[in-house]
């Protein structure tokens, strides 16, 4: 009987062992796009990175409202891997330390500011404004208060000398740091100091919409906002339906998975 038990209690520890050592590589086996193919993919609903996971051959794609959620799942083990862009990765991974960002990028893209379709008078205003933030280094700085060792998040102050005679509706989803996030019941970030740099050279108010990421393209088609900033990169689909301003950000997206 003795012998029967102890049979029995290696066999249970051995099933023990496989599971974890099952559970372990689970993310340690993806080190790049290549080993995506017929794993389960989590995304942020409406992002680039959804439409890229979608091309993965064989892959499943679970998409989310919050990028946060997907990284909730990749911990559950809902998912095998998580493809976001980069800078809101590196502070997922920071506030989970069972995580890690692969070293070989997904794909690299850049960020505009949507506008309504035709509205080349707005257009060429936002370019002409992003232009000059460039040139001046003002974008730069807003940048490294956001990103780098020596980021401080201190936002943006608007000029008040400036004289503003109307105001421009931002809709933008506060879910992706460090370009927007919520701080108290505001909205803060490389995207919304941008922007406000941007209201100073046009003689504007900027007021600011958060929504869910997959409304703010529809939001700036209808009318509803006069802009969608939210590190929103061009894509064809997004054309049809939008403008676009001149890049203002480079960005990668990559690969989240567990160590």
């Amino acid at each position: 009987m003795k012998k029967k038990i102890f049979v029995i209690g290696l066999l249970v520890m051995a099933m023990m062992l496989c599971a974890c050592s099952s559970s372990e590589s689970s993310g340690s086996s993806i080190k790049s796009a290549d080993d995506l193919k017929g794993k389960v993919i989590g995304t942020q609903l409406g992002t680039t990175g959804e439409i890229f996971a979608g091309d993965v051959e064989n892959a499943t794609v679970e998409k989310y409202n919050k990028g946060a959620d997907a990284i909730q799942a990749l911990k559950q083990g809902k998912v095998d891997a998580v493809i976001i862009d980069r800078e809101p990765a590196k502070e997922f991974v920071k506030k989970n330390d069972d995580l890690k960002i692969l070293d070989v990028p997904f794909v690299e893209e850049e960020y505009s500011v949507a506008y309504k379709k035709g509205n080349t008078e707005l257009g060429k205003k936002l370019d002409d404004a992003i232009n000059a933030l460039k040139s001046e280094g003002k974008l730069d700085e807003i940048v490294s208060h956001w990103i780098g060792e020596d980021a401080d998040q201190v936002s943006y102050v608007p000029d008040a000398s400036v004289t503003r005679t109307g105001k421009l509706i931002m809709a933008t989803n506060a879910e992706f740091p460090p370009y927007e996030s919520k701080k108290g019941s505001e909205v803060v970030g490389i995207d919304v100091d941008m922007m406000r740099a941007v209201c100073d050279k046009l003689g504007l108010e900027l007021e600011i919409e958060d929504m869910q990421f997959d409304s703010i393209i529809t939001s700036v088609e209808s009318g509803k906002a006069d802009v969608g900033v939210a590190g929103i990169s061009v894509t064809e689909d997004r054309k049809k339906n939008v403008d676009f301003t001149v890049g203002y950000a480079t960005s990668t997206q990559v690969i989240i998975v567990k160590k």
